[in-house]
Parts: structure tokens; sequence; C-alpha cells
């Protein structure tokens, strides 16, 4: 299943979660969190693009790991969400729900692709800016940076 959005990225994020765990958003950030760009808890994921406007966001739900090339981005992690009522929901920080989409119940693995991280404007609100996020089943792990964009932040 492949879907395209574009997603307003109110405080740089938008999140992953299980339509019904209702997961709590109101997390604190490390510094960490920030370089990653990517946060988890219980039943989310929050992604955090570079740009604080509407982004361009690809979704895959796909049966096992990509093999995508990683030299296509400059930033790539990999996390674990738990969807146990099988209905994944993206959800704008501050715009609400964007989409439901019906999956088998358990947990899987997300890869967040980040590209053109470098392209934007010196106030950070243009820029070809653009996020692929692939989701497959998987059993829980730890959150890994796969590939760290060295850009600031």
């Amino acid at each position: 299943m492949q879907k395209r959005y574009e997603i307003f990225a109110d405080y740089h994020q938008f999140y992953l979660w299980d339509q019904a765990e209702s997961p709590d958003t109101a997390l604190d950030y490390t510094d960490d969190d920030l370089q990653r760009r990517v946060k988890t808890a219980p039943f989310l994921v929050v992604i955090q693009p570079e740009r604080n406007m509407a982004v361009p966001v690809e979704l895959d739900i796909v049966a096992g790991p990509p093999d995508e090339a990683l030299d296509l981005w400059d930033h790539v992690v990999e996390a674990s969400l738990d969807l146990p009522s099988g209905r994944l929901e993206l959800h704008e920080c501050t715009g609400g729900s964007i989409d439901i989409l019906s999956v088998a119940p358990g947990p899987y693995r997300v890869r967040a692709y980040f590209g053109g991280l470098g392209t934007l404007t010196d106030d950070r609100l243009d820029g070809e800016d653009h996020y692929r996020l692939v989701l497959w089943p998987a059993p829980p792990a730890p959150l890994a940076v796969i590939k760290q964009f060295a850009g600031a932040r």
C-alpha cells in the first residue's frame, strides 16, 4: 500500500500512532531527539521534519524491510511502533487526523527517510525537503539512526 500526503508539520512534527490507544504527545525532547529527528513513546512515533510548514510525505506499508539505496537520502532512522488495534493513524501536531489505515495488528518497524534537508531557504520556510515512511511487521527493537544528516538543525 502506498499513499502520498501533504502534512502540515507545525512545531516541526507529525505523528504515527495506534488510533485506539490515543497516546500522549506531550513529550519532553532532548538534543539527541532533535538530532535523530524521530522520537518514540508507547504506541507513538514522532517524525520531525526540517520545515515548520506543509511537507510532502510518502507512506508505504510493505511485507518486509526495504532495500532502498541510502545514498538517495540525507537522514534515515528506524523505530518500532506497536499497533495492537490494527489502525494506523497519521496525525498533524495541531491540525488533526490526516488518515487512518487498516493494518494487521501487532508490532511494526518504521523507517523514516529524510531528503532535501540542505535545500531550505535562510528563513527555513521554503525548500525541497521530502519524507518517506516505510512500515513493515517486525518485533520491537531500539530506535536506530542508520544515516545521520550532518547539517545544522
